[in-house]
């Protein structure tokens, strides 16, 4: 596969242009590259890369996944967790081809690492110094309770297959022109007490400009994400899992299951917070992420 590289963008080997953020010094030891969640983007990471870079001397590189934010929408067929591992892959290869790497991935980024150690394993044993897999999950998505009486989920998991059957056949480019009606359903579904106003309105607008039958694809992928086995290729590194207790999305049990395949991890748990922790616990993500870069840099 080929990859054309430019000023701030990258053209994956399937002819998609993927906007990339490039943060700090060029010539740091390490790498930490950062992969965002289903329906946002990469600005989720900003507080969180502001406090990384005032505590350490890292590179940083991340990205928008295709479908979402600035990057362009992926062709049918390629709105799957594995194409986004391969567009990772992609561009370690030609933005981060020396040096130790970690990896931090939020909610589908999380499991966008996943899928990379299980199609490229190679760069699990020569060059990912760390990860931080943040509110994510090794599968069990197919109908997920989000919190909710047996009942009741049931029934939002029919019209949630609905509502998927005609955003798949969707040609628009946004899912909406006004995010504002989105930001109660994001208070609920995202956060867990104490949410921030801006933080909320700013994540109404990511998923309101999230394509549509590319939000259909993923939601797909993650239905059919099932990846427990590929953790093996993370037990040889050291591993952060962070979760909320309060989280909807991927509930405490998904990182507890992660945790328990990873003998070696350290599962951290934030009372009340829900799905954004880069957003709700900024400074305790930056502080664990630091923690993995300041590994790297010693190994």
């Amino acid at each position: 596969m080929t990859t054309t590289l430019d000023t701030d963008t990258l053209t994956t080997g399937d002819g998609v242009r993927l906007r990339v953020w490039e943060h700090g010094p060029a010539d740091a030891p390490t790498t930490l590259l950062l992969v965002h969640g289903w329906t946002l983007t990469t600005h989720t990471w900003d507080r969180v890369i502001d406090s990384v870079l005032s505590g350490s001397s890292v590179r940083v590189v991340r990205f928008d996944l295709r479908g979402h934010g600035e990057s362009e929408a992926a062709p049918a067929g390629s709105a799957t967790i594995e194409r986004c591992a391969d567009d990772v892959a992609e561009l370690i290869a030609q933005r981060v081809p020396t040096g130790p790497i970690v990896l931090a991935g939020h909610s589908m980024g999380g499991m966008t690492i996943m899928a990379l150690a299980e199609r490229h394993p190679e760069l699990f044993a020569a060059r990912i110094a760390g990860a931080a897999l943040v509110a994510t999950s090794s599968g069990d998505l197919v109908a997920p309770t989000l919190g909710l009486p047996a009942p009741i989920a049931s029934v939002a998991h029919r019209a949630e297959l609905g509502v998927r059957g005609v955003l798949a056949n969707s040609s628009g480019k946004r899912l909406s022109k006004n995010s504002r009606p989105l930001r109660p359903g994001m208070r609920w579904l995202l956060f867990g007490a104490g949410a921030e106003r801006r933080d909320i309105a700013d994540s109404a607008d990511w998923v309101a400009a999230c394509n549509p039958s590319n939000l259909a694809g993923f939601r797909k992928s993650l239905a059919e994400h099932d990846r427990a086995h590929a953790l093996a290729a993370l037990r040889s590194i050291p591993v952060v899992v962070l979760a909320g207790s309060a989280d909807r999305l991927c509930p405490l049990p998904h990182s507890r299951r992660i945790a328990d395949a990873l003998p070696d991890a350290q599962l951290l748990v934030y009372s009340g917070a829900g799905h954004m922790l880069p957003m709700e616990r900024t400074d305790e993500v930056a502080d664990r992420i630091t923690q993995l870069v300041r590994v790297a840099d010693r190994s």
